[in-house]
């Protein structure tokens, strides 16, 4: 096992925090987004390859990523801020992603972490902006076993010196007593954060997870220790959002936590298949403090005591890293067919559905004249085509499901999962198998050489299988199946 190293200092660039009460300079029309991602996919494809080869944390790609602003995008609209909405952050993963699909992985989390604040925090405080020099609330922080049901989302506080329903002995919980919890999206947003971590239990059964004791004084809080590996932005984020249990067991307290602390440590990981930028690593938490107002929610261990809303996170995430595996998929055939484009395509393998054998030494017919060529190309586009509809409307659903919010039912909620399950195992095999077949078609050209400065077409491939390896397709189907057989809600379970 290796030795966790101390996480590296942060470059300034990306660290400097912007002014209270004033919001990150950020395009005045939303339809300048896609302009920017366009240019910003541009440079990433220039060099994908040599990056991919070198294999470092990606700090320069961060760093790409703040100057075009797109960890800024998905923020709440305010009277100074103008926020996009999911719909155009799927876009810009997909679209980064066909570019260099490890940005894309670290991007799609960071989405998805920022709203955390959102997803677990109470209804009626999620969206308020945290302020150092705000007072002290009036209401208690979630205790572990007391979250908002969606009967008690109605936006309306607690009055002043009234006790919530956590009691007496929720309100000397640590970190009952704060300050208005962190809205992370615009703090996020106005800090230039970059985040990354995982809030769900871990999968492993022997991995023990994150665990909180409550920390001495009257300040409140929570001591912070424990392993975790995660699959992206740990190497390079700002901040980590991480879910962890009083005492090891019971509910789930997600907290915010920042990395340059001298009790975290990081050790990166550099041994990976594919999405090899995408700065997974472990890390240590030893002895770390969490203030009160850096809890930013609660998910209970009960699933049932877990609002529909709240279950969207992690179908958030799985649609994101959809888009990443939907984006791999096309980034592999456009670069495949501007080799063929210039007329660089091998012949077909002999025997290839019954094409002709090129070993008579002829040339090969061109790219557009090649039938079995049109043939395969043909296949490969209408796999992309067929996944990215049912990606366009897994994706259509889900926006609506988080603009309803803490209204959503139970209904929507299942029928918003099923959507994301297919999406997932269509786009997960349509990449697998377009990388593959990728590779057959420009074996031996050369321009599709890498060591002759061709794009590496194997990097696709690797990315693809090791964004997908981690999901069960068999599982997603079964849960598809039974819904539409029997009408059965999928389980309420926070595991991406």
């Amino acid at each position: 096992m290796s030795t966790p190293r101390k996480s590296p200092k942060r470059p300034a660039v990306r660290t400097a925090s912007a002014p209270a009460g004033r919001a990150v300079d950020r395009p005045a029309d939303d339809e300048i987004w896609p302009r920017v991602t366009r240019e910003l996919a541009d440079d990433l494809a220039v060099d994908a390859l040599a990056r991919d080869r070198a294999g470092k944390a990606p700090f320069d790609e961060v760093a790409r990523l703040q100057e075009a602003g797109l960890p800024a995008l998905l923020t709440a609209p305010g009277p100074s801020r103008r926020g996009a909405d999911w719909r155009a952050a799927c876009a810009v993963v997909r679209e980064i992603s066909a570019a260099d699909s490890s940005v894309g992985e670290l991007l799609a989390h960071h989405y998805a972490l920022s709203w955390s604040s959102r997803f677990f925090g109470p209804a009626h405080e999620a969206h308020t902006p945290y302020r150092a020099d705000a007072p002290p609330a009036t209401t208690a922080a979630p205790a572990p076993g007391n979250t908002p049901s969606p009967e008690d989302a109605s936006g309306m506080e607690t009055p002043s010196g009234t006790e919530t329903a956590s009691g007496a002995d929720g309100a000397r919980r640590p970190g009952a007593a704060h300050r208005r919890p962190l809205a992370l999206d615009v703090c996020t947003a106005e800090e230039r954060w970059l985040l990354a971590g995982g809030v769900e239990p871990p999968r492993a059964a022997g991995e023990p997870g994150l665990t909180l004791t409550p920390a001495e004084g009257s300040g409140g809080g929570w001591i912070l220790d424990g392993r975790r590996a995660f699959a992206s932005g740990v190497t390079v984020a700002d901040r980590l959002v991480v879910g962890a249990r009083p005492g090891g067991t019971g509910d789930l307290l997600v907290v915010l936590v920042d990395p340059a602390h001298p009790g975290v440590f990081t050790d990166a990981g550099t041994d990976r298949v594919g999405q090899r930028l995408a700065g997974a690593g472990t890390v240590t938490f030893d002895h770390v403090p969490v203030p009160p107002e850096h809890v930013l929610g609660v998910l209970p261990h009960d699933e049932h005591a877990v609002a529909p809303f709240t279950t969207l996170a992690p179908l958030a995430l799985r649609l994101l890293l959809t888009q990443v595996g939907l984006g791999i998929a096309e980034g592999a055939l456009a670069e495949a067919r501007d080799i063929s484009r210039a007329d660089q395509a091998g012949p077909v393998p002999a025997g290839g559905a019954g094409g002709p054998a090129a070993g008579d030494g002829t040339a090969p017919v061109g790219s557009g004249d090649d039938p079995y060529l049109l043939l395969a190309y043909g296949e490969l586009a209408t796999a992309a085509h067929a996944a990215a509809a049912v990606v366009e409307r897994a994706t259509d659903a889900l926006a609506r499901g988080l603009h309803t919010e803490w209204s959503l039912t139970l209904e929507e909620r299942a029928d918003i999962s099923v959507l994301v399950a297919a999406a997932e195992t269509v786009t997960g095999r349509a990449a697998v198998h377009i990388t593959t077949r990728i590779l057959e078609l420009v074996d031996g050209t050369a321009g599709a050489d890498s060591r002759g400065g061709g794009p590496g077409f194997d990097r696709f491939w690797r990315n693809a299988r090791a964004l997908t390896a981690p999901t069960r397709a068999d599982h997603r189907l079964r849960d598809i199946g039974d819904h539409y057989l029997n009408g059965t809600h999928a389980r309420l379970t926070l595991l991406a």
